[in-house]
């Protein structure tokens, strides 16, 4: 049966114009000796999605058959790419091989696509590795998105000359011309938006839409690369009615639109009507998850918004989670990554949220160490460790080379490594040599974690140059170990990890509800600090709901159990600080203050989201004829959060001033 979005698509290829030189280099790709992967990259908005509709719809024609997946609605890990791909085969596919048998038998060109492909970062490296060379060689692999591929795809061995790249630009002054006319704009309009959108096929929609609204607007007064905010704005300050700005901005504060969250997000307006009026706009697209904003447009009305009127903004944010958790809750178990990406979405802490949703190209790729990568690894290695430290990575690499990853930059080069690994998968007595992992794999036999659920240790990251400083190195090296929180959504229960400045880095895991664990470990003359991030009994779920909830949640709740789904969705918050009592509860367990730690503690709780200076803390708790140095505030808070165990990351390091307590 037909559906809506066939009739957009059909619409769509109606009305496409140009781009015919790119259609031809993707179909040159079928013959028997194209390139086996194409990618097609070009900024937001450039007409990537437009070229890749085409294109299916030529295939189609042609009857050669065709799987189409969209980045957005599919779980980066290599679960989630198969189960798609099984949906679309109409077979199971829980293997590469498996998808293999199905595609193997054709005997003819079988083309598989992706767009929105820079959403895919998480994978890029099984998709190299593992994934494309598992296929028959009559499948030809077409990725849509907005970075150029990472030079592992042209320079890795075997790969020369089966790879093609095409870098969209702007439309040239005759095919922007005949896309206006397409559109209908009226002709003594087309010379003047032809030469202000300067060939930008999303920017020439959007003139049109804003000339539409207020036919004697001007756009000289609009120019530079902030044309596509610029016009976004202009066009919700301009729309001929209130309620279409306000579905608009409802829309762009959240990852995708359906009529039961519109419904949520905006009581008072009829849900049929409000999707009616989404469907109307030139930037709005059906997905197959619900209708979607085009991203430029979004995160200009939403930037608006939030500067604007913040406290609309949170409001429609605030509604939007208490109604995804909900649906969440009853979700099939193939739809859940729809609404854990809705939830991530939602997320502002900045680290989670880019780490998804990346903001900017990734120039740095993540992918196994190599047998070669050896000396590279260890020369990082002793550049930035101690003698001792640096000898406790050389035994790593020596035993078990597997739980190594290294970042390659766009010239390929070896530029850093992480070293990531599960401890049950590594021998023992390699883990009680390292004083670090003796560390971890102690707390971990005391402190155990349920049959079935996994840990992973991150025994360290190091950039060739920056060492564990924060850089490009060290956010791909967090990327990196995002993957593993999706592919093991289920069962990942503890992270541990290690870092020698605590000052810069402590602050951003505490956030993320990391915990101190223990004293520092000395190496030679340095001195290592590890935390521990147990995600709870709802494990990775259980732990972005808090995130959120912190956020969103039920505003007349001050705290939150971020170590359980269920606590996050209906409990009500936990008494941990007992004023009058002068102890700490945890988890039932009463741990008493000392005069000093109850009267930080005080001070800080009482003060919330506020930075409070170790100064001010000495002059309050101590006393103004204290006259000792202000470390020993440090040593206060340190023993604060050793009592206050999985809630430590209530109290968050203020670089440079001193201590804020954000609530349990």
């Amino acid at each position: 049966m037909p559906t809506i979005q066939d009739r957009i698509h059909q619409q769509a290829q109606q009305g496409f114009v140009g781009r015919s030189e790119e259609l031809s280099i993707l179909w040159r790709a079928l013959d028997e000796d194209g390139a086996l992967v194409t990618f097609v990259s070009g900024i937001g908005g450039i007409g990537k999605s437009t070229l890749l509709h085409a294109f299916v719809q030529q295939l189609q024609a042609q009857q050669i058959p065709v799987l189409q997946l969209d980045c957005r609605a599919i779980q980066p890990t290599e679960q989630g790419v198969l189960l798609a791909l099984g949906q679309l085969c109409e077979q199971p596919c829980n293997t590469v091989g498996d998808l293999g048998q199905v595609l193997g038998p054709t005997g003819k060109p079988v083309v598989i696509t992706f767009d929105t492909y820079e959403l895919f970062r998480l994978l890029d490296d099984w998709l190299r590795h593992v994934f494309v060379p598992a296929l028959p060689d009559h499948v030809r692999l077409f990725f849509f998105g907005r970075e150029s591929p990472v030079t592992g795809w042209f320079t890795a061995p075997g790969w020369q000359g089966l790879c093609q790249n095409i870098t969209l630009g702007a439309l040239d002054e005759v095919t922007a011309t005949a896309l206006l006319q397409q559109i209908a704009v009226p002709s003594h309009q087309i010379t003047a938006i032809a030469r202000y959108a300067q060939g930008h096929p999303l920017a020439l929609r959007l003139a049109a839409a804003a000339l539409a609204e207020r036919p004697n607007l001007s756009l000289s007064a609009l120019t530079g690369a902030s044309v596509i905010g610029e016009l976004a704005q202009m066009y919700l300050q301009d729309a001929r009615d209130l309620r279409t700005r306000q579905v608009l901005e409802a829309a762009a504060v959240v990852r995708r639109t359906t009529r039961s969250l519109l419904a949520a997000m905006m009581p008072d307006f009829p849900d049929s009507e409000a999707y009616e009026h989404l469907l109307q706009l030139p930037f709005v697209e059906i997905g197959q998850d619900g209708l979607v904003l085009h991203d430029l447009v979004r995160q200009s009305i939403s930037s608006f918004l939030q500067a604007t009127d913040p406290e609309k903004y949170h409001t429609y944010r605030r509604r939007a989670w208490q109604h995804l958790r909900q649906e969440w809750a009853s979700a099939g178990e193939n739809h859940r990554w729809r609404y854990t990406a809705d939830m991530l979405y939602l997320i502002e802490h900045r680290m989670v949220h880019d780490a998804f949703f990346p903001p900017h190209a990734h120039v740095i790729a993540m992918e196994p160490a190599r047998a070669k990568d050896g000396d590279e690894i260890l020369a990082i290695a002793r550049s930035h460790e101690s003698v001792q430290a640096a000898g406790q990575l050389r035994d790593w690499w020596q035993q078990v080379p597997a739980v190594f990853r290294v970042a390659r930059d766009p010239q390929n080069d070896l530029v850093g490594f992480s070293q990531v690994f599960d401890p049950t998968q590594v021998p023992v007595d390699l883990l009680l040599a390292d004083p670090i992992t003796r560390c971890w794999w102690q707390e971990l036999q005391a402190n155990p974690v349920p049959e079935g659920e996994r840990v992973f240790f991150i025994r360290r990251a190091l950039g060739k140059h920056t060492g564990e400083a924060l850089s490009q190195i060290q956010a791909a090296c967090w990327l990196d170990a995002k993957r593993l929180y999706l592919e093991h959504v289920d069962t990942l229960r503890r992270v541990y990890i290690v870092f020698r400045s605590v000052d810069e880095q402590g602050p951003i895991v505490e956030r993320l509800g990391f915990r101190p664990l223990g004293a520092g470990i000395a190496l030679d003359e340095e001195v290592y600090y590890s935390y521990q991030l147990d995600f709870g009994t709802q494990q990775v779920m259980g732990w972005l709901a808090g995130l959120v909830d912190a956020q969103y949640g039920d505003p007349n709740v001050n705290s939150l159990n971020m170590n359980s789904l269920d606590a996050a969705f209906q409990a009500p918050p936990p008494q941990i600080f007992e004023i009058e009592g002068h102890a700490l509860v945890i988890a039932g367990d009463r741990t008493p203050l000392t005069p000093l730690e109850y009267g930080v503690m005080h001070y800080l709780y009482s003060h919330p989201g506020k930075a409070v200076s170790r100064i001010t803390l000495l002059e309050e708790v101590w006393g103004y004829d204290y006259e000792g140095g202000s470390n020993v505030v440090d040593s206060i808070v340190r023993s604060l959060r050793r009592k206050l165990k999985t809630h430590a990351s209530a109290i968050t390091t203020v670089t440079g001033v001193g201590y804020r307590f954000d609530g349990f």
